[in-house]
């Protein structure tokens, strides 16, 4: 397991569909070691922090075994690590092999699995088409979130070293295909809504 880009990004204004629009999704890797704060990394931000960032969406990982895929679905498509807005750019960390709650060390920087990234029409900005965000979800290569629980520096080539697998064994895939109700299945529902390294938004949402 290892970082292969650390990406970075303040917001920015742009236009998109007539409008002018500030967003952060726009990264690019990082040159040299970044700190990895509670809330995000140095010279990264969340524009709109109604839906993005906090406490549990501090660091967005995507694996880059995915970009191969993406490269099928968009062969026009330069895909440059961070492109789908995420701060780490990672390998050998899948979303049906990662659970929620599962605990991480990069250095002296120890972060938690909290929950998988729902996409938003940001990213159809940041690819210029707005049916990206629609395919993003349907491919179920969402990424996920880490929250931060000891800060340190990071930077490319890092080895993520695994401190702690959580008990309950509900992986970021098992969350994101409760979510779009691919199968009904009452027991995994039950036990994501009891789940504390859940985020308590998503628990009320599979409670209800």
């Amino acid at each position: 397991m290892k970082l292969i880009s650390v990406n970075v990004g303040l917001p920015r204004e742009v236009t998109w569909k007539g409008k002018t629009v500030t967003t952060g999704i726009f990264k690019e890797p990082a040159s040299e070691g970044v700190m990895v704060r509670s809330l995000n990394l140095d010279g990264d931000r969340q524009a709109d922090l109604t839906v993005h960032g906090g406490l549990d969406k501090a660091v967005y990982v995507y694996p880059f075994e995915h970009y191969d895929y993406w490269r099928g679905e968009l062969p026009d498509t330069e895909l440059t690590p961070g492109i789908f807005g995420e701060n780490f750019t990672s390998t050998g960390l899948r979303e049906e092999e990662v659970n929620i709650g599962d605990r991480f060390r990069i250095g002296n920087v120890t972060l938690m699995v909290t929950q998988p990234r729902l996409p938003c029409y940001k990213l159809g900005i940041r690819f210029g088409r707005p049916d990206i965000v629609k395919q993003f979800l349907a491919s179920r290569r969402t990424g996920f979130y880490f929250r931060v629980l000891q800060e340190g520096e990071v930077g490319a080539g890092d080895t993520l070293e695994l401190l702690s697998r959580d008990d309950n064994n509900i992986t970021v895939a098992d969350i994101t295909q409760l979510y779009v109700r691919e199968e009904d299945n009452p027991d995994l529902r039950q036990r994501a809504a009891q789940l504390e390294a859940l985020p308590k938004s998503w628990r009320d949402y599979f409670q209800q």
